[in-house]
């Protein structure tokens, strides 16, 4: 008996219109794709700017603005910590100057210490006795030069023994060179934050001016250094926690390392975190050299835009060169034809910022080595006079080139701005918890294929031969100091 014929299978073609219809949401999606590589934001801005631009409209609208706003926040930021972690820092181990001295003077109250800056002599090592320390009405004078064999210093005998309280517009006016200050405990007290302005503000001959190992809290500009007749050159400030427990209630700008037009500063190894200006433009950075100014450098700092004060109002930038401009009067050369020049930012970790990592404007000959950037929005290169060369960094976010800015780009490990607004974050994955400040890696570090020459680590000491994308090879070593 014969057997039936099997029926012929339906043909599995899909129809014309399928196909076209998904050819053309790929035709889409590749464009989308590359205007978002080429000209977009990073979703943490964009979404700020839709709800600014919805506002004042009829409540459906300004409702979209505010829910646009949370999902692009939450696709580049993620959901926020549980708690506040805690960020594993310590002070430098290495490239501290000695505190050289041959007379110590010992002072136990305000007056003292006033007195004794006053009258110091080049060698002289002011000690602060262990207790508080008031100060109120004006800024106090540091105007007597010191030496490079024997500069002046100003001391407490263990890190924050002795407690500085200033309730006046400026601390420290630092006029003369070579001094040096150290293991202070420094807090601005004004009920009026605009009324704290500077903890130390270090101007015209101020040059050689050293601050190591102190604790810097509630100013809108813990460092504030610029010229007056003269350039305040060849600073250091190392192994400082700079931050601020509020935040700052003014529209005075807030930056806690203010640097304008001075050349030749390192600004390593400190803390820098909680930086946020609650009124009038709302922008701060951590940390800027602009001013025409050159040769200055960043080198292993942690920096944490939010860590306590998060979810705040404003845009929060890392580090950077240029800053937001500087006016010509201000400037080193009375112009400004370019921010910065030659300056570094190598080594440092920069995180969870609102707005920028690092930030580069009008800044010629930059160099950004090393660095690493968690929850931020990746490095920004801006204007024509801007050029830099970026090797080595591992970046969480996009790298973004505009108004003619010129980028050398060598071996970074970057996301990809698409990336960003689907939600994914591969630099991010590579660490434990990010929002945890768990920064062990999850698997195999992120290894270079040809090892860098030796850089800073932010960790301590020197990587022979940089292997590993970022500002470490290893953060237990962080950890551990």
């Amino acid at each position: 008996m014969a057997s039936k014929p099997k029926p012929a299978r339906p043909s599995r073609r899909w129809p014309l219109w399928l196909l076209f219809f998904c050819a053309a949401f790929a035709a889409l999606f590749a464009m989308a794709a590359l205007v978002l590589e080429t000209r977009g934001r990073p979703p943490r801005l964009l979404g700020p700017y839709l709800e600014r631009r919805a506002s004042g409209h009829n409540p459906l609208i300004v409702s979209i603005g505010e829910r646009l706003d949370a999902l692009l926040t939450w696709l580049d930021r993620g959901a926020p910590p549980v708690g506040t972690p805690v960020i594993p820092w310590g002070a430098p181990l290495t490239a501290l100057p000695p505190a050289g001295g041959s007379t110590t003077v010992l002072v136990g109250s305000a007056v003292e210490l006033t007195d004794a800056i006053r009258q110091a002599q080049p060698g002289d090592v002011i000690t602060l006795l262990p207790g508080t320390y008031r100060f109120a009405g004006p800024s106090i004078p540091v105007n007597r030069p010191g030496r490079e064999s024997s500069p002046i210093t100003v001391r407490a005998e263990k890190p924050g023994a002795a407690r500085l309280e200033f309730n006046i517009l400026e601390g420290f006016h630092v006029t003369a060179p070579w001094w040096v200050f150290e293991n202070l405990h420094i807090q601005g007290v004004c009920t009026d934050h605009s009324d704290c302005e500077h903890a130390f503000h270090v101007v015209g001959k101020g040059s050689h001016f050293v601050a190591r190992n102190n604790t810097i809290l509630n100013f809108n500009a813990h460092f504030k250094i610029n010229g007056e007749g003269a350039q305040p050159d060849n600073g250091l400030i190392i192994g400082n926690v700079l931050r601020n427990t509020a935040v700052r209630a003014t529209s005075n700008p807030v930056t806690p390392i203010d640097l304008v037009g001075a050349s030749n500063w390192t600004v390593r190894g400190n803390l820098i975190a909680d930086f946020v200006k609650g009124q009038g433009d709302g922008i701060s950075y951590g940390a800027f050299a602009k001013g025409a100014g050159g040769n200055n450098r960043f080198v292993a700092n942690t920096v944490v835009c939010e860590h306590l004060l998060r979810d705040a109002r404003g845009q929060r930038v890392g580090l950077s060169l240029g800053g937001g401009g500087t006016s010509p009067g201000a400037c080193r050369d009375g112009r400004c034809v370019v921010e910065q020049e030659g300056s570094l930012i190598e080594s440092n970790l920069v995180a969870d910022c609102s707005d920028a990592g690092i930030y580069l404007n009008r800044a010629a000959q930059s160099r950004l080595r090393h660095n690493t950037l968690l929850d931020t929005g990746g490095i920004l290169l801006r204007f024509l006079e801007t050029s830099a060369d970026l090797d080595g960094n591992l970046v969480d976010g996009a790298v973004q080139v505009a108004d003619g800015a010129i980028l050398r780009k060598g071996d970074n490990r970057v996301s990809s701005m698409t990336r960003l607004y689907l939600g994914s974050h591969p630099v991010r994955a590579l660490f434990r918890d990010v929002s945890a400040f768990d920064l062990g890696w999850a698997g195999e570090p992120p290894q270079r294929v040809e090892p860098a020459a030796q850089v800073a680590d932010l960790c301590g000491g020197v990587r022979q031969t940089a292997q590993t994308y970022g500002a470490f090879e290893d953060f237990r070593s962080c950890v551990k100091r």
